[in-house]
């Protein structure tokens, strides 16, 4: 049975975005087409209408996942630098990996993919630059630009070792060591 246009998109979409969560739950190489699919609630058979690759799908549903996140981070920083760093360094945070910040859960896996997918993540760090940069309280652009990166790195860093230790009271402290130790003054 041949599905409409606008199914064929909405189908699209909905790989998308389970994809996006399924990335960084388990991983590129965590899951594959098939699990992929199914989760869309669709059959592997339809992958390459939609996308060339596995590697393409990495790459758009990282995408997804940075834009969310960015839209969210604009908001949250939007009210409050501290609230969002407190909130980034939170339990909940740690806990929902699928959810949650794509530079963290997926960092490793992009050292290892391909260009197309590393392009599309050092868009989302520098996007995520640009967004705090403006926040910061050094004099000059530059300074901004360097702080806003220290504080990048520190969070998602920390908020990465928190998740790979098996300790939940080293996590803890890992997160705490990293919000009291900021690399630039937020008030």
């Amino acid at each position: 049975m041949k599905v409409s246009r606008a199914q064929a998109e909405q189908n699209r979409e909905r790989i998308l975005d389970n994809a996006a969560q399924l990335f960084r739950e388990r991983g590129f190489d965590g899951i594959g087409l098939n699990e992929l699919m199914q989760a869309a609630g669709l059959t592997r058979g339809g992958f390459y209408g939609h996308f060339e690759s596995k590697d393409d799908l990495a790459a758009q549903a990282l995408a997804r996942a940075l834009s969310t996140q960015a839209e969210l981070w604009r908001q949250q920083t939007d009210r409050s630098l501290t609230g969002w760093i407190n909130a980034y360094l939170s339990d909940a945070h740690r806990e929902q990996v699928g959810a949650g910040c794509g530079l963290a859960a997926l960092a490793g896996d992009v050292a290892r993919a391909g260009p197309a997918v590393r392009d599309v993540f050092a868009g989302g760090v520098q996007a995520a630059v640009q967004r705090l940069t403006p926040q910061m309280p050094a004099a000059d652009d530059a300074e901004r630009r360097a702080q806003a990166m220290a504080l990048l790195s520190t969070l998602v860093g920390a908020l990465l070792l928190s998740r790979a230790v098996g300790d939940d009271a080293l996590a803890q402290e890992l997160r705490e060591a990293a919000r009291a130790h900021l690399p630039v003054a937020i008030g």
